[in-house]
């Protein structure tokens, strides 16, 4: 008989702005946010003391300042949080045989068969706070979507381990906005049909989410309302397309300015793509208006590509058979459907293992 499954989460606490902590110890115990200068900047993330005003990510950070005037805010330093992650990640994988590493600071760690997996996880806590300074917090399950939703129940230094029924007890009264993988949007469309519990949706008739919401995610909005999740602890997830790109300080409205914009996000993409060795076959933009309309233009060329002149070159038509027929306050350019050398020196299309 196979062994029960286990899945751990670990997810680092407030972390881009733990690891400005460990640099300004002088700041600890004040509301700190991690944010850019400009007039549309967002926060990246807020420590307790400034969450408690009701600053948090993605918040605009004009805001964040009208909500906590005695923050102090911090300017994002992304190459001191990737070398604090990769020396946390290599703890993670030392604890255990499959890991999924989702981001910069969290993971899935699968534990099916340990002994005691509640420990081998404590254990791992002490060694990251031992070699980092870092805190973490810990939710443990028969699945990805427990773990998960557990790590997050008693943050910062949280350590909860619960099984799929006891999840499903725990957060009925909560709004379906908590489980991963149901946004604001679908969150308001669920209340909009008088659905504004966990509970309450895990009870709706599947063929009435259907209605609403299509035939294959009604029945999947009742499955994870019911904490039902078999997605696999899944060692390697290759990006399945590559983007780069920039919001302006003010918008922009003619093709004459977007042109050399798009052409140099292009760039930049391609020289990264060309370092790891990849190329597509399909190019795109993404344009976003001033009234937050954003569209996306595709097209997928006959050959894989990463030379700047061509990605640029199709991410500039594209541009001018849209038109954008009102200011822009974003641009963006993506590479997609990668082909990768193989050791023989064979292509072959990538592997879509994207969650």
């Amino acid at each position: 008989m196979a062994p029960a499954r286990t899945v751990a989460h670990l997810d680092l606490d407030a972390f881009y702005v733990s690891v400005e902590l460990l640099r300004r110890p002088e700041l600890r115990g004040r509301p700190v946010v991690v944010a850019g200068s400009g007039p549309r900047a967002v926060v990246t993330t807020a420590s307790y003391e400034a969450r408690r005003f009701g600053v948090g990510s993605a918040t605009p950070a004009s805001r964040a300042r009208r909500l906590c005037p005695e923050a102090v805010f911090v300017a994002p330093d992304f190459t001191a949080y990737r070398a604090t992650s990769r020396e946390v990640m290599k703890l993670v994988r030392d604890a255990a045989e499959t890991v999924e590493v989702a981001g910069l600071d969290e993971a899935y760690l699968d534990l099916s068969g340990r002994v005691a997996p509640h420990a081998a996880m404590r254990r791992l806590i002490g060694e990251v706070r031992s070699a980092t300074g870092l805190s973490a917090s810990v939710g443990i399950g028969p699945s990805k979507l427990v773990a998960k939703v557990a790590s997050d129940a008693e943050k910062p230094q949280g350590f909860v381990a619960l099984s799929r029924e006891q999840a499903c007890r725990r957060f009925a009264g909560h709004p379906p906005l908590l489980i991963p993988g149901i946004g604001p949007k679908t969150a308001a469309a669920l209340e909009a049909m008088g659905i504004a519990t966990i509970a309450a949706l895990a009870a709706t008739p599947p063929e009435r989410l259907t209605a609403r919401f299509g035939a294959r995610n009604g029945p999947w909005l009742v499955r994870r309302a019911s904490f039902e999740d078999d997605s696999p602890v899944t060692p390697f997830r290759a990006a399945v397309s590559e983007s780069r790109e920039t919001t302006f300080p003010q918008d922009i409205a003619s093709l004459e300015e977007m042109e050399p914009i798009v052409q140099r996000l292009a760039g930049e993409l391609c020289t990264g793509l060309a370092r790891q060795g990849r190329r597509g076959r399909t190019v795109a933009i993404k344009v976003r208006l001033d009234d937050f309309t954003t569209i996306t233009r595709a097209r997928t060329l006959d050959i894989a590509v990463n030379e700047p002149e061509r990605v640029g070159g199709v991410a500039r038509e594209l541009l001018r058979e849209y038109a954008p027929p009102r200011p822009v306050r974003l641009l963006g350019v993506r590479v997609a459907g990668f082909e990768t050398a193989e050791p023989g020196g064979q292509l072959a299309m990538a592997v879509d293992g994207a969650r």
